[in-house]
C-alpha cells in the first residue's frame, strides 16, 4: 500500500506532488493520458493574476494572491521562464470606470496593494497599443506571465527527482474503500492500494469524487478558444490587457507569451462533451472582434494557429479543496478554473500540508527544490553556441528552424525524468513545432529521433498518445 495516489497530472496535481515530495512518502501520480499537462493545463492562458478579481472570502481569493506571490522564487528554483509584466483591465465608458473602482476595492480586501486606476493618458503612457475606445484602466503591477506546460513539466520533474512516481495511460475506473485506505482500479485492469487520495482530475474531478462521496459534484466543461500569432508580430502590448469580467469569466484578453508570441482569447461557452476541443469560425471571429476593442490593431494575417481548452467550472463558482467529510483520507482539489494556474503553488502547498498531517509524515531530509531546464540553443550567445557544439555536435544540427531547436535539445527531452515519448511531448519541452510553419518542416526529423532514441517502430509514435498514431506502415 502506497501513501498517496494523486489522480491527474495537470499543473495542480504536479504542484501537489512536488510539495508532497518534501515529505518522506510513497507518492504516485496517475494520469490517464500519455504525458503531463494534456488537459486544461496545456491550453491555459499562462497569466499569473494579481488577485483583485476573485470575490473576497472565496477560496479563489484565498489562494490566488498567495500563489501569485510564490511565482518569482518558484520559477527561479525550477528554471522556468516567468515575467512580471503587469496587467490592465480596460474600461470603455465612465460607467465602466466605476466598476474598476469596485474591483480595486475588492483587490484591497484580498490583500493586493499594488493596484492603481489610470486615466486614458496614463494608460497610453505604459501601453501605447491601446485602442481609441479605452477611457481608463485598472493597473496591477504584480501580474505576470508564465509558460503553463513548462511550469507543469518542471513541477513534475522536480517531484520525480525527489522520489515521486508517475504512471501514464492509467485512468481510474473505480474507487473502493478498503481497510486503512482505498483501492483504485485502473483502465488496464491493475489496482493500486493507497492510504490517501488526492483528486486533481480537472474536468473529470466530479466523476472521481462521485465514485466515493455522497456529496455529489457537477463540473460544467467551459470551452475557451484562442488565436496565436507569429513571434515576429509587431507592436505587441508589453502587458496583459483584460476587459471587464462577465458572468462567464475574465473575458477576452490580449497578451504575450513568455516566448514572445501575441495571443488573444478565450471565448467562454459551456459545452456538453468533455472532449470538445474543436475551434469554430464563430468562436474565433468573436474573440478577434472583441480583442480589437482593446488594442488599436491586430495583425490577423500573422495568426499561425488556433486552439481550444476546457475549464472545470463548478456550479458553486469556486474551488473545492479539502478532505471529504464522508471519506477520510480523500482530498478534493476540484473546480480549479481561473485563477487556477496563479493559485497552483499555494494550492499545492496547502493540500500537501493537509495530507502530510493526515499521515503524520516526516520531512524528506534529501528534498532538493532545484530543477534545471533544457539548455535553449536559441537563447545562447554565439560563443556559448560554439562551446556547446564542440562539447556535443548534436547542438550543431538544427531540427526546428522556426524556433531554432537542435537535435541535442530533443534528445535531452526524451531522456530526462518523465522524458517525452510523443510529438507533443517534444513540442512542449523544446518548442520544436511551435513556430510559424507549425511543424511542417521538423515533424519527420523528430519522428526519426524518437524512433531511434526510444528504439520503437515509426508506427508506434503518436502525436499525443494512443489513438493519435501518425504512420500506419512502411512503404515497400
Amino acid at each position: 500500500m502506497i501513501d498517496v495516489a494523486i489522480i491527474g497530472a495537470g499543473v495542480i496535481g504536479c504542484a501537489v506532488a512536488r510539495e508532497l515530495s518534501r515529505y518522506s512518502l510513497d507518492i504516485c501520480v496517475l494520469e490517464k493520458e500519455a504525458d503531463v499537462a494534456e488537459g486544461t493545463s496545456k491550453a491555459n492562458s499562462g497569466i499569473v493574476h494579481a488577485g483583485y478579481d476573485a470575490a473576497a472570502g472565496t477560496l479563489k481569493a484565498k489562494y490566488n494572491p498567495r500563489g501569485s506571490a510564490m511565482f518569482p522564487k518558484l520559477t527561479e528554483e525550477l528554471d522556468v521562464p516567468y515575467k512580471q509584466n503587469g496587467s490592465l483591465v480596460v474600461s470603455f465608458s465612465q460607467e465602466d470606470t466605476s466598476r474598476l473602482e469596485k474591483m480595486l476595492e475588492n483587490g484591497k480586501k484580498n490583500g493586493i496593494d499594488d493596484l492603481e486606476i489610470l486615466n486614458r493618458e496614463q494608460a497610453l503612457a505604459i501601453c501605447p497599443q491601446l485602442s481609441d475606445r479605452v477611457v481608463s484602466a485598472l493597473y496591477a503591477k504584480s501580474a505576470g506571465i508564465v509558460c503553463p506546460y513548462e511550469l507543469t513539466l518542471a513541477l513534475a520533474e522536480n517531484a520525480v527527482l525527489n522520489g515521486a512516481k508517475y504512471r501514464f495511460n492509467s485512468g481510474v475506473l473505480n474507487i473502493d474503500r478498503i481497510k486503512d485506505g482505498y483501492r483504485l482500479t485502473l483502465d488496464d485492469g491493475q489496482t493500486i492500494e493507497t492510504k490517501t487520495v488526492v483528486n486533481a482530475a480537472g474536468i473529470f474531478a466530479d466523476e472521481i469524487n462521485n465514485m466515493i462521496s455522497k456529496n455529489k459534484l457537477k463540473i460544467i466543461p467551459r470551452k475557451g478558444e484562442y488565436c496565436l500569432f507569429d513571434r515576429m508580430s509587431d507592436n505587441i502590448p508589453p502587458m496583459t490587457i483584460f476587459q471587464l469580467p462577465n458572468a462567464m469569466g475574465k473575458g477576452v484578453l490580449v497578451a504575450r507569451t513568455v516566448d514572445g508570441n501575441l495571443f488573444v482569447g478565450p471565448s467562454a461557452r459551456d459545452v456538453e462533451h468533455r472532449d470538445d476541443l474543436e475551434t469554430t469560425a464563430d468562436g474565433l471571429d468573436y474573440i478577434l472582434k472583441t480583442a480589437a476593442l482593446s488594442v488599436s490593431s491586430l495583425p490577423t494575417r500573422q495568426i499561425i494557429t488556433s486552439f481550444a481548452g476546457l475549464r472545470a467550472h463548478l456550479e458553486t463558482d469556486d474551488f473545492e479543496i479539502g478532505e471529504l467529510p464522508d471519506a477520510e483520507g480523500f482530498f478534493n482539489v476540484a473546480g480549479i478554473e481561473s485563477p487556477g494556474l496563479s493559485s497552483a503553488p499555494a494550492i499545492g502547498e496547502a493540500v500537501a500540508e493537509m495530507v502530510a498531517l493526515r499521515l503524520s509524515a516526516k520531512p524528506n531530509a534529501k528534498f532538493n527544490p532545484v530543477r534545471h531546464g533544457i539548455p535553449k540553443f536559441r537563447e545562447m550567445s554565439n560563443d556559448e553556441r560554439s562551446r556547446k557544439i564542440s562539447e556535443n555536435p548534436a547542438f550543431g544540427r538544427v531540427i526546428c528552424r522556426c524556433e531554432t531547436v537542435t537535435e541535442a535539445e530533443i534528445v535531452e527531452a526524451i531522456h530526462r525524468p518523465l522524458g517525452a515519448t510523443t510529438l507533443d511531448g517534444i513540442k512542449r519541452r523544446t518548442r520544436a513545432g511551435m513556430g510559424r510553419c507549425q511543424s511542417g518542416f521538423c515533424t519527420t526529423r523528430i519522428l526519426d529521433i524518437l524512433a531511434r532514441e526510444l528504439n520503437i517502430p515509426y508506427e508506434a509514435i503518436t502525436k499525443c498518445g494512443k489513438g493519435s498514431e501518425l504512420l500506419i506502415g512502411k512503404k515497400q
